[in-house]
């Protein structure tokens, strides 16, 4: 199963009911970090899933409300004992950015290894953390920013008749299942063909554009900025390069996603829950994202 929990919901500010935008991915104990704004840290010990077992930081983008919470984030790693590398991903300048912050965490008990996307040629740029498959799309915001999609993957189901008409040793099945080869057997030989998996996928600060539905395209879970409910504040979001619930909703019926759930509320907006019936005609299934809104995603079939 996949665990993924909104850690904050605010844009720009925090407010003493929501922390900043952040979003925090469980699969297999390993964990992922989508944006780590003032405060995160504070939220996500709340959530009590730990911190130890954080092995990648994303970055949207260096807006302070996305990243100011890091050099105090990277410290709490560290004191909780942390010796295994971390990842940190994001726009190009990410790790001048990241050290720069870390004139005020120095000293830590694990090495940073950093992954800088340009989009020079691409438009969309995938890589591998973990067990997590992560794709990258270039957005539009005043400064370079970064849409993500995480997936986890699901092998074909094994075959067990082909295993034992092969004659393959029972002691190779679980690596197999796996997808490792043993010895001189491959997956391929005992897996029937790949099966649906995972797919969460988180757009913040831009305004949309024609990439973002095929990017998250049959999502399981799409969370988007909705920076106001209200369609009269559509050309204030404009000017300022995002999104509000109708932007929203649009690009997940586009997006054939399964649901959609709305964050990085401007502070000004008090009762997002309120507004989500003004969308349902667009996009019915979309919820108010909260702070610590946890869902659990499981893969379908046996």
């Amino acid at each position: 199963m996949l665990e993924i929990s909104l850690l904050g919901t605010g844009g720009m500010i925090p407010l003493h009911n929501r922390y900043l935008t952040a979003m925090l991915v469980r699969y297999n104990g390993t964990m992922l970090l989508v944006d780590c704004g003032e405060g995160t840290q504070i939220t996500m010990r709340r959530l009590g899933w730990g911190f130890v077992n954080l092995d990648c930081i994303l970055f949207t983008h260096f807006h302070a409300d996305h990243i100011s919470g890091l050099p105090g984030m990277l410290l709490s790693l560290s004191n909780y004992g942390r010796t295994a590398p971390l990842t940190i991903a994001g726009p190009k300048g990410i790790e001048t950015v990241v050290n720069n912050l870390r004139v005020i965490a120095p000293e830590l008990m694990y090495p940073i290894e950093f992954k800088e996307l340009s989009f020079k040629g691409h438009k969309v740029i995938d890589f591998v953390i973990s067990d997590f498959h992560i794709s990258s799309l270039p957005l539009c915001h005043g400064i370079p920013c970064i849409g993500y999609s995480i997936t986890i993957p699901r092998s074909g189901k094994f075959d067990r008749e082909r295993a034992e008409k092969l004659n393959i040793p029972v002691r190779y099945w679980s690596k197999l299942q796996k997808g490792e080869t043993a010895e001189k057997y491959t997956p391929d030989m005992v897996l029937g063909p790949p099966r649906k998996g995972l797919k969460v996928s988180y757009i913040t600060d831009t305004r949309p554009i024609d990439t973002i539905p095929q990017f998250i395209e049959n999502s399981d879970l799409f969370i988007c900025e909705g920076m106001y409910g209200d369609d009269a504040m559509k050309q204030k979001a404009d000017r300022f390069y995002h999104m509000i619930f109708s932007d929203a909703a649009k690009l997940a019926k586009a997006g054939n996603v399964k649901e959609l759930w709305f964050t990085h509320y401007s502070q000004a907006f008090e009762n997002p829950e309120d507004w989500t019936e003004s969308v349902s005609g667009i996009f019915e299934n979309a919820k108010a994202g909260t702070d610590r809104m946890i869902k659990i995603l499981h893969f379908e079939g046996a």
